[in-house]
Order: C-alpha cells, then sequence, then structure tokens
C-alpha cells in the first residue's frame, strides 16, 4: 500500500492549470485570478482633501487667530479653478481635489465664519495636514493582486478601485460526481427496511464549491456493471471524475470492473484510516478517483486528494490544508501501520495555543462526528502511544 505523502504525490503528477476567463468584477469574488493584476490608475489620482474645512497656505496660519477671505468652495467630483494666493481660503469637502496653492486643510471645527470672511481660531494647520497626497493608496502600474489568490470581497474592492471592470480567472475545475450502491436512496426518498440515504455526494459537492470547483452530479447507480458504465459515460467533458462506493473488494464493489478497458488503474489502496480503498488513475482522458463508500472515509479521502488535486488546476497558490500544533487532550493508544486522521475538537487558549480533544468514537459511517469536529489529529504509522499534554499535529477543518 502506499503511503499517504506517496498517494498526494502521484495524484498531482500530469495535472495542469486550466484555461482563463474573463469574469466581471462583481461576480468574481470566490474565483481564483491567473495572472496578476495592475492598477490601471493612480489612486488618489489627484492631492485630496481627508476633511470637511478650508483649504489654504500653511504659512497663513502659523499664527492664530487668522482671518481669511473665502473665494470659492469645491466639493467632491468638483475642482477650483483658480489658485489660492495669500490671505484667501477655499471651502473644501471630503474628497474635493485641493486647489492649487493650498497646502494645507483647516478643519471646520476650528474656524468662525463672518460673511466672506473665516477666522481660524484653533488647532495646527502645518503643510500637509489632512490632505492625502496622490497615489497614498497605490499607483497606475502598481501589481497589487497576484496570479493564484483566491479573492475575496477585499480583493474586489480593491480591483475595482484599480479600474477594472473584469478580471483574469481560472476556469474552475469541472467535477463528475457517481455514487453506487443498492442501498443508496437520494435525500428526501423513501428508504426500504435495509437502505440508507446518500449523503455524501451532497457534502462532496458543498466542499467542491468551497475548493473551487463546478459540480456535475450524475445521480446513483445500481450495483449493476452495465448500469455503473452507462451511468459513468455521461462524465464526458468533465475535468475530475469521482465515484463514491464500489471500489473495495467486495462482491458488490464493481467500479473497477464496470469502468474497465477505459479506467487505467494507477494505484489502489493507501495505508491510512479512514480511507483504504482508494483509487486513482484516468477513465477516459479525465483524472479519475474512485472513493470509498463510508461517508467519513470519502470526505476525509476528498480533502486529503480531491482538493489538492482542484487547488493545482485552479493555480492556487496558498496551500489546501492548514496544519497545526496542539496540545492532546486525553490519552490514544500506539497506531498501527496505517496514517491515522482522528476527528477532535479544537479549543483556543488565551496563550494562542490550541488544545485537541479527541472523539471517543471513529468509526467511518458516523457523519455526526465529522460535522462536529473542528480537526483530524494526524498520526503517522508506528505512531507511539500519546498521553494527556503530548504535541500532536491537527489538520484544521474550520
Amino acid at each position: 500500500m502506499l503511503s499517504v505523502a506517496e498517494a498526494q504525490a502521484k495524484v498531482l503528477e500530469g495535472l495542469k492549470r486550466l484555461g482563463s476567463e474573463q469574469v466581471s468584477v462583481g461576480a468574481a469574488g470566490g474565483r481564483v485570478l491567473s495572472a496578476d493584476v495592475a492598477a490601471n490608475r493612480t489612486q488618489p489620482p489627484f492631492d485630496a482633501s481627508a476633511m470637511d474645512g478650508y483649504a489654504v497656505r500653511a504659512q497663513d496660519v502659523a499664527v492664530l487667530p487668522a482671518s481669511l477671505k473665502v473665494v470659492g468652495t469645491v466639493a467632491a467630483g468638483a475642482s477650483f479653478g483658480g489658485s489660492v494666493a495669500k490671505g484667501e481660503a477655499v471651502r473644501i469637502f471630503t474628497g474635493a481635489p485641493v486647489p492649487k496653492g493650498a497646502n494645507t486643510i483647516v478643519i471646520q471645527e476650528n474656524t468662525k465664519v463672518e460673511g466672506d470672511v473665516v477666522r481660524i481660531v484653533d488647532g495646527a494647520s502645518p503643510e500637509g495636514r489632512h490632505i492625502r497626497r496622490a497615489g497614498i493608496d497605490f499607483k497606475k502600474g502598481d501589481k497589487l493582486l497576484k496570479a493564484g489568490r483566491r479573492l475575496t470581497a477585499r480583493d474586489i474592492s480593491l480591483a475595482a478601485s484599480m479600474n477594472h471592470a473584469a478580471l483574469p480567472c481560472a476556469r474552475p475545475p469541472r467535477v463528475a460526481i457517481l455514487a453506487t450502491g443498492d442501498e443508496l436512496v437520494p435525500p428526501g426518498g423513501d428508504a426500504g427496511p435495509a437502505q440508507i440515504i446518500a449523503s455524501t455526494s451532497a457534502g462532496l459537492g458543498a466542499d467542491i464549491l468551497e475548493w473551487g470547483g463546478t459540480v456535475r452530479e450524475l445521480g446513483i447507480a445500481r450495483d449493476k456493471v452495465d448500469d455503473i458504465r452507462f451511468k459513468a459515460a455521461a462524465s464526458d467533458g468533465a475535468d475530475i471524475f469521482v465515484t463514491l462506493g464500489g471500489a473495495s473488494v467486495g462482491d458488490h464493489d464493481l467500479v473497477q470492473k464496470a469502468l474497465a478497458p477505459e479506467l487505467k488503474v494507477a494505484f489502489w489502496k493507501i495505508a491510512m484510516r479512514p480511507g483504504k480503498p482508494l483509487i486513482h488513475g484516468k477513465y477516459r482522458a479525465m483524472p479519475f478517483l474512485g472513493l470509498p463508500g463510508n461517508p467519513v472515509s470519502a470526505m476525509v479521502c476528498a480533502l486529503l486528494y480531491l482538493k489538492p488535486m482542484i487547488f493545482k488546476m485552479l493555480g492556487r497558490t496558498d496551500p489546501p490544508h492548514a496544519m497545526i500544533r496542539a496540545r492532546l487532550a486525553g490519552t490514544l493508544r500506539a497506531n498501527d501501520t496505517r496514517q491515522d486522521y482522528v476527528r477532535c475538537h479544537l479549543r483556543g487558549e488565551a496563550d494562542g495555543t490550541f488544545v485537541a480533544a479527541p472523539f471517543p468514537v471513529q468509526d467511518s459511517s458516523m457523519l455526526r462526528l465529522y460535522a462536529h469536529a473542528d480537526g483530524l489529529i494526524v498520526r503517522p504509522p508506528g505512531d507511539p502511544e500519546r498521553t494527556d499534554g503530548t504535541e500532536v499535529t491537527v489538520l484544521r477543518l474550520d
């Protein structure tokens, strides 16, 4: 059996970043940039007032009180056509361009107005006070957003201020999902006495969307070679094909048989828990993952293998997994020859450290525990017994 690290390396072999497409800036949240993005303009494009008040010459208000003649008004979106001379002031509002000749802003709270004369009675106003200089935020040509970045709301606002109406984004990988098993019934359906609800497709689909891909749901194939083969054909045009169940060695585990000879298996079985029976290879021209049927096994395997595949196809530069160190609350028996992923609660401490409390039951069919987990304690093969307070590695799920 392959180690987890070997399997993770193999699923990424030969994967290439997908093509690029232009996406309107308002719809690009959560998308991944396929190229660096530079500013199309300088921001602010002019020296701007940061406050409501009066644009004056600093030398005219060095000694207070001082009286100046108001020669005009300028608001945001407008400009003052003249120049501020000795003994003059221009009424100005936040965001308006600073008139020529003026080099400081006196805030209105420090003034008294008498007709066309403003009297500055308080506050120091040295040169540059309350003025946002042109380019203080960024200058035209500055590369502010890098390729491989998944765009947040903050990034979208920045890109819009850089005067981009659209952004170059990686095309999301299309992932086709086919569940298999006579025991499965879609959510909301009527389950027979020996049947269960097919939950993994929905959860995996949500994961794929969160990771930056799109989903093509192919439904449920019965445990018949012809049905699996027929429904698998609908995966054509996808970038990754994923099956759920049928990957083990039982009489009803038919995925490899049904998809042959179009399925070329690269490896099968990984030294890990949960999720030992996992198939990787090529189905037709697509990367293929045959995930286990147990819901938690499938979700953990998708996290470890499918998520990095999607990240690589998108060209994402952030790591797919967030690993931290934590102190163990409780004990863990010595591990066997498989890498173990133990569901746990995480608790943050006042000093910035974490405490990981493993669940006492780790059955791979129990989705409730996986849904309530904050992380997975990663235990390498042969890991010795761990006692209370021992430091462990945790893969965060949040």
